[in-house]
This record gives structure tokens, C-alpha cells and sequence, in this order.
């Protein structure tokens, strides 16, 4: 089982590697950005859509937040066309499961969790630990994704590796 020290770890994480991609990606002209370049969602603009979505939906399962507009996949490819409302709405979201992760005690990560998949059609039930590591490591897969392909097209993303993370050995957690 995971530890609340391992989810703050994570959400800071995913806040300081979300600002380098937006950062690295600002860069970018928005038609870069929204070309389809054959990564699994096609552009970066579109990954990035996704990436906001589902953490947006398995946020409303493990914290009850709002769920997402989108309400599927698919849809969640093009819920913000325009990039500074992505970009904001990103920014915004990281607060939301950093707060998230700050308030969590050892029992909010004990225990199972029921929800309906629309992805399969079904309903799942997975301990609550590992549907975390789940929304973490799932950030991770498609951020490597966007990262691959803004450095191709030459953009500087910050490393990616944990003990780079700027404060991370001063850390309360």
C-alpha cells in the first residue's frame, strides 16, 4: 500500500511536470501543437485535452470532485480548442489535486473503490491505493508522449527525473 507522503509526492510531481510541457509547448505556434503527429491521441494539443479529462474523472471517483463535461474519450480530445484556457484550466486542476493529496490520511487510501467504467462498459471495483497509482502513472505514460514529440519539434521540456525536481530533498513530505 502507498502512503499520503507518496501522493504528495506525486501530485507535486505532476504539477512541476505539467508546467514544463505547458511551458516547453507555449512555444510552439498553436498549429504546431495542434497537428496530428501520430502519437496514440494525435497531436499535443489533443493529449493534453485527454490528460486533463481523465485526471478531471478519477479525481470525481477518488475525491468527489465535479465530474468532467466531456463524457467520453473521444469527446475528451477537443473540450478546450483554445490553448490558454487548456493551459489555465490545467494550472487550476493541479491545485485541485494537490489540495487533494495535502488533506489525505492513511485511511482515505484503505479500502475499495466501485465505479462505473465507460471505457468498458462495466462496472470495476480496485483498491483504492492502486486506482491512485493508477491516476499517477497514467499522467506520466501521455506526458512522455508529449514530451517526445515537443522535442522533436526542438522544444525544451525540464528533465523528468523525481530527484531533479526543484525543492524535492527539502520537502515537508
Amino acid at each position: 500500500m502507498i502512503t499520503p507522503d507518496y501522493v504528495r509526492l506525486y501530485a507535486d510531481y505532476n504539477r512541476w511536470q505539467n508546467e514544463s510541457l505547458y511551458s516547453a509547448a507555449e512555444a510552439l505556434p498553436d498549429e504546431a501543437r495542434k497537428q496530428k503527429r501520430g502519437a496514440f491521441f494525435g497531436s499535443i494539443h489533443a493529449t493534453l485535452n485527454h490528460l486533463l479529462w481523465a485526471d478531471e474523472m478519477w479525481m470525481s471517483r477518488l475525491a468527489g470532485t465535479p465530474r468532467p463535461v466531456a463524457t467520453s474519450i473521444a469527446e475528451s480530445l477537443s473540450r478546450y480548442d483554445d490553448w490558454a484556457e487548456l493551459r489555465e484550466e490545467r494550472v487550476r486542476f493541479d491545485g485541485v489535486i494537490s489540495g487533494w493529496a495535502d488533506a489525505l490520511s492513511p485511511e482515505d487510501l484503505a479500502g475499495d473503490l466501485t465505479w462505473h467504467s465507460g471505457a468498458i462498459n462495466r462496472e470495476m471495483k480496485k483498491p483504492m491505493w492502486q486506482l491512485v497509482v493508477h491516476l499517477f502513472n497514467h499522467q506520466t505514460h501521455h506526458r512522455g508522449q508529449v514530451h517526445c514529440l515537443l522535442t522533436q519539434l526542438g522544444a525544451k521540456p525540464d528533465v523528468t527525473d523525481i530527484p531533479f525536481m526543484p525543492g524535492w530533498d527539502h520537502r515537508r513530505r
